[in-house]
């Protein structure tokens, strides 16, 4: 083998191990789509909720994530939230938000 190649080969190889693989990335989508299905009941299939519910669809992630974070630790009062928040990590949270902000408004 060439010496250029093989090289082209190395660094492919160690960019594949630097990176998540497209297996496992496929693998979280599927589980943060799972999370945010829990959503659902009250703020609408894929975010998009009836009225007299807040839409999630499109929504400000930073925002969203705030939110929630002040749920999850009783900065801010809610009937259910400040229980379902408690559930989930940070990270958690902060990818269930991330999936949300990717939805058509």
């Amino acid at each position: 083998m060439k010496p250029a190649l093989k090289m082209s080969f190395l660094a492919l190889g160690w960019a594949a191990l630097a990176t998540p693989s497209v297996w496992a990335q496929g693998e979280d989508a599927l589980q943060v789509r799972s999370w945010a299905a829990a959503c659902a009941n009250c703020h609408g299939t894929n975010g998009h909720a009836q009225s007299g519910n807040e839409s999630l669809a499109g929504g400000n992630k930073d925002e969203m994530l705030k939110k929630l974070l002040d749920f999850k630790s009783g900065r801010k009062p809610a009937t259910l939230m400040h229980q379902l928040a408690k559930g989930y990590t940070d990270e958690q949270l902060a990818a269930i938000v991330g999936y949300f902000a990717t939805q058509k408004k």
